[in-house]
Formats: structure tokens, C-alpha cells, sequence
């Protein structure tokens, strides 16, 4: 049972991290082409550095949780 849950836990994790890394290819190549206005192109630079604090909390959180439930 504890294999499964495993299993379970680091999916919804890589899951997470696909997501949140396809959201930041998507800003790059908007902020790239430069066809939005400076404001827009703002306010992507601070939604990129949230993803990347979010992709280093899943991981982080991942290993607590993994520290839990194998110690």
C-alpha cells in the first residue's frame, strides 16, 4: 500500500512541475516575440519568478513528504 501511495504522490508531482514548466515555455515565447506591451511583459517576469518559487515548493514538499513516509 505504501508502494502505491508513493507512486501516487511523486506522479502528482511530476505532474505539477509539467504544468508549471509548460506555463513558463508559454511566457518565454510570448515575452520572445515582443508583441505586448511592456506592462504585459512586467507582469510575466514576476508570474515566472512565482512558478519557479511554486516548482521549488512541490519539490521541496515532495521530499518532505517522502522523509515522512519512509523514516
Amino acid at each position: 500500500m505504501l508502494t502505491i501511495l508513493i507512486i501516487g504522490i511523486t506522479l502528482d508531482v511530476i505532474g505539477a512541475i509539467l504544468i508549471a514548466y509548460t506555463v513558463l515555455q508559454v511566457h518565454n515565447r510570448a515575452r520572445e516575440e515582443r508583441a505586448i506591451d511592456s506592462r504585459v511583459i512586467n507582469e510575466m517576469k514576476k508570474e515566472r519568478a512565482m512558478s519557479i518559487v511554486g516548482i521549488v515548493f512541490i519539490i521541496t514538499g515532495y521530499i518532505f513528504q517522502m522523509f515522512g513516509l519512509l523514516g
